[in-house]
C-alpha cells in the first residue's frame, strides 16, 4: 500500500516525539520514502541524527543551511509529497495551521502542500479538551486535514485521559486507509470471500475441524473492501473481528458454508475461496455425548460437498480464486486443483515453508494460473492480500 509513496513526516515539540522514530521506521519498512521536517523545539525531544538515520535522508529544520546558504524549499517539498503527516502535532502547531501562521519550515510547507495532510495530536487531556483546541481541530477538518484521533491512558503530566498520540502501528494503518480511500478501483463490484475453519460435529461435545485462524481470508476481504468492493464474508469459526465495511455471514459446518455460498455466489462478480473446509463429515451425529468404552472407536465419515468445484461449474464470466495448502507435490497438486475446480488462479502455500500456513501473521505463497507461477517472498498476510487483489484487478482488466 505504501510502496513508492512520498511522505513528509513533521515532528513538533512534544514528549511523544520519541514515537516518531518508530513511526518513521515502520513507514520506511513499508516501502515509503520519508523526508522529516522538525520544528526547532522538536530537537529538544529527539535528535535529528536519530531521524536522519531512520529516514535515510538529512533532516530539515530551518529555511536554509547556515553553513552554505542552501535553501530548503517548502514549495518543492509540498509538490514532492503524496502525504504530509504531522506526528506528533501539538496544540500550538494545530492552532497555527488553523489560522495560517507560517513561522517555521514545518508550517510553511503545510501551506504549500498540494497533497493530503494528516495530523496525530499529542497533548495533555485538558489541553486536548479545551474549546480552543477543539475549535482549531474542527477548522482543520473543514480544511480537509485528516485527524488521527489520540488514545487514552497515562500522560506525561501524570494524569490519565485522552491526549496520547496514537501508537505508530495505528498511525500507519490510518495512512494506508487514507491512500486506499483514493483508490476505489472495485467500486460497484461484489465479491464473496470464504474464510476460517468449518466445524463437523460428532456429538453435542466433540467435533472435527482444523487449525485455520481465518486471518488470510479476512485480510483478503478487508483489502477488497478498501478498494470499494461490496464484500460478503462467509466465515467459519474464528476469533477475528469482521473487517470494516464487510458483511459477514457466520456458519459452522461445511454444509452450512455450501448452502450460503450457493445462495450468494450467483449475485456476485466472483469469489475468493480461502476457507479451510472439511472434506469429510460424520455420517451420523450422536444425539448424546459418546461415552468412553474399553475398546477402540471408529467413526464413519461421508464426503462433504466440494464448494469450489460447484461454483466453478457455473461461474460463467465471474472470477474464481482458490487456495491450496499442501505438504507434498505442491506444484502438481495445485495445478490439478486449478484445472479441476475451474479457478482463474490459485494461491499455493506449503506447511513445509517457515513463516507460511495456519495461525501466524505471515505467509509465503505462489500465485499460479494457466500462464505460469509467481513466487512471493515472506510477508504479512495483509501484504499477501494486496498481491492477490492486484492480480484479480489485472484479470478483470481494470
Amino acid at each position: 500500500m505504501l510502496k513508492g509513496k512520498h511522505i513528509i513526516l513533521g515532528i513538533t515539540g512534544s514528549i511523544a516525539a520519541y514515537k516518531s522514530a518508530v513511526l518513521c521506521r515502520l513507514l520506511v519498512s513499508a516501502g515509503a520514502e520519508v523526508r522529516v521536517i522538525m520544528t526547532p523545539l522538536a530537537k529538544q525531544f529527539i535528535t535529528p541524527l536519530t531521524m536522519a538515520t531512520l529516514s535515510q535522508h538529512p533532516i530539515l529544520v530551518d529555511f536554509f543551511n547556515p553553513e552554505n546558504g542552501e535553501w530548503n524549499s517548502h514549495v518543492k517539498l509540498g509538490e514532492w509529497a503524496d502525504l504530509y503527516l504531522i506526528a506528533p502535532a501539538t496544540a500550538n502547531t494545530m492552532a497555527k495551521m488553523a489560522t495560517g501562521v507560517a513561522d517555521n519550515l514545518l508550517l510553511t510547507t503545510y501551506l504549500s502542500a498540494r497533497c493530503a495532510v494528516a495530523v496525530a495530536p499529542a497533548m495533555d487531556l485538558d489541553m486536548y479538551a479545551h474549546t480552543a483546541t477543539q475549535r482549531n481541530m474542527e477548522a482543520l477538518r473543514q480544511d480537509g486535514v485528516h485527524i488521527i484521533e489520540p488514545g487514552s491512558g497515562f500522560l506525561a503530566s501524570g494524569l490519565q485521559g485522552k491526549g496520547r498520540m496514537a501508537e505508530p502501528a495505528d498511525i500507519v494503518k490510518a495512512v494506508e486507509a487514507l491512500f486506499s480511500e483514493k483508490k476505489k478501483s472495485l467500486e460497484g463490484r461484489h465479491y464473496l470471500v470464504t474464510a476460517g475453519a468449518t466445524i463437523e460435529p460428532i456429538d453435542p461435545v466433540r467435533y472435527i475441524s482444523n487449525h485455520s485462524s481465518g486471518k488470510m481470508g479476512y485480510a483478503v476481504a478487508e483489502e477488497l473492501a478498501r478498494r470499494g468492493a461490496r464484500v460478503t464474508l462467509v466465515s467459519g469459526r474464528t476469533s477475528l473481528d469482521c473487517p470494516k465495511g464487510v458483511e459477514r455471514v457466520d456458519v459452522l459446518s461445511a454444509e452450512d458454508m455450501y448452502k450460503a455460498c450457493c445462495e450468494i455466489f450467483p449475485a456476485t462478480d466472483g469469489a475468493v475461496m480461502c476457507a479451510a473446509v472439511a472434506d469429510y463429515t460424520p455420517q451420523v451425529v450422536a444425539e448424546q455425548k459418546l461415552k468412553k468404552g474399553d475398546g477402540d472407536m471408529s467413526i464413519a465419515l461421508k464426503r462433504t460437498h466440494d464448494i469450489a468445484a460447484t461454483l466453478g461449474k457455473d461461474k460463467g464470466a465471474r472470477l474464481l480464486v482458490g487456495f491450496a495448502m499442501e505438504t507434498e507435490n505442491e506444484q502438481t497438486n495445485a495445478e490439478d486443483k486449478l484445472r479441476r475446480k475451474n479457478f482463474d488462479f490459485i494461491v499455493l502455500n506449503s506447511l513445509r515453508v517457515e513463516g507460511a500456513g495456519f495461525r501466524g501473521d505471515t505467509n509465503v505463497v505462489s500465485l499460479i494460473d494457466g500462464e505460469g507461477r509467481e513466487d512471493l517472498p515472506l510477508m504479512t498476510k495483509g501484504d499477501v492480500a494486496i498481491h492477490i487483489v492486484d492480480k484479480m484487478e489485472k484479470l478483470i482488466k481494470l
